[in-house]
């Protein structure tokens, strides 16, 4: 497998024409365990407002309106939180909020949104797929990033381009690329794709320096995205098309005969890890899956005891604390407390050592 990391400055500029082909596909499909309360089936993580005023697809959707008009905005969901989308996002057509009737992993949403920009973007067509529930800042610098990627395939036609986050601690929740640092700086081959490691493993991957986070975002000419599916995921766009009409159209109905046929399995899996020519850019622009309440306290403001908080905290004799509550307005009250994440939202209220705040997943699928 031929995969090069390109690793340089991200202000590679590109023309008017070229971003004219840009269609921004957003990934919301997601139902996140890890922040119950507040994440439920019916509100699952990207819907939520976790920071500021706007849910994390609300942000998703502005970073994707700094690079092209709303009309050539795709979010892709599953059928449940189709209406939820669409009254979060009144800025996008109706139809540009599309539904799977169910879940078939990443590899079957790329797929719809590729067969979807053929008919309504034309062959020359560029997709940059995005994340619906991270955070990313700033904006101008991603925005910058995601041109530089854009101009890569003018150069590359059949390349698909990603962006790969240099760890800062060693996760096990995501996925990494190792690269072959002895090539140097401007570009280097990515040896493997690597699942989610064990802390061990993942301890090994940052200390040697040669591995990246998978941000998995991605941007590729629609047409190549197109001949790798048909050449690794064969059945994937055949089974599709037939729900897409002439100008972009879903038909819901001959939707769930399509997502019936596809083999469930991610991008990564089914495409990535056996494409010959990827691209890997360094994502310059600041990053956070935000995976749970305490990762969550890099992101909110904190008083002069370390307590991080959304809503209104009262505190006495507490330390290192995350204080969340939906409702901005909400009081939440902590004397004598260290450590600990304390979460209202409705009815429910958790409360949860930070150490064991991973257990809130056990929690709730038990």
């Amino acid at each position: 497998m031929a995969v090069t990391v390109v690793i340089t400055a991200s202000g590679v500029p590109m023309s008017n024409a070229n971003m004219r082909d840009l269609w921004c596909v957003v990934m919301a499909g997601g139902a996140g365990t890890r922040f119950w309360p507040a994440s439920t089936e019916a509100k699952p993580k990207q819907l939520l407002t976790l920071v500021g005023d706007r849910s994390l697809l609300q942000l998703s959707v502005d970073r994707a309106r700094a690079l092209v008009p709303a009309e050539r905005v795709l979010v892709i969901t599953n059928a449940a939180l189709a209406d939820a989308c669409r009254a979060q996002l009144p800025e996008l057509p109706d139809g540009n909020v599309i539904a799977e009737p169910v879940r078939r992993d990443t590899a079957a949403a790329v797929a719809l949104a590729i067969v979807v920009v053929e008919a309504r973007g034309g062959a020359g067509a560029c997709v940059a797929i995005l994340t619906a529930d991270h955070l990313i800042a700033p904006v101008t610098t991603f925005a910058a990033a995601v041109r530089a990627a854009v101009a890569a395939t003018q150069a590359r036609p059949h390349a698909i381009v990603t962006f790969g986050v240099v760890p800062s601690y060693p996760a096990t929740g995501y996925g990494y690329l190792e690269v072959d640092d002895a090539v140097g700086d401007d570009a280097r081959p990515v040896r493997r794709f690597v699942e989610k490691p064990d802390l061990a493993t993942a301890t090994g991957y940052v200390q040697s320096g040669r591995f990246l986070w998978n941000s998995g975002m991605f941007v590729f000419a629609a047409a190549a995205m197109a001949r790798a599916l048909e050449a690794h995921l064969p059945g994937h766009l055949p089974a599709l098309r037939p729900a897409v009409g002439a100008r972009g159209q879903v038909d819901d109905s001959a939707l769930v005969a399509a997502f019936a046929e596809l083999k469930k399995i991610s991008i990564d899996k089914g495409v990535m890890e056996q494409h010959d020519d990827c691209a890997l850019r360094a994502a310059r622009f600041g990053w956070s899956d935000v995976g749970s309440f305490p990762a969550l306290a890099d992101h909110l403001p904190k008083d002069a005891h370390g307590n991080a908080f959304r809503g209104r905290p009262r505190v006495l004799d507490a330390r290192g604390n995350v204080l969340w509550a939906e409702d901005a307005d909400e009081e939440i009250a902590v004397i004598g407390l260290s450590d600990v994440v304390v979460v209202r939202a409705g009815k429910r209220t958790l409360v949860v050592p930070r150490a064991r705040a991973e257990d809130v997943k056990k929690l709730v699928e038990g």
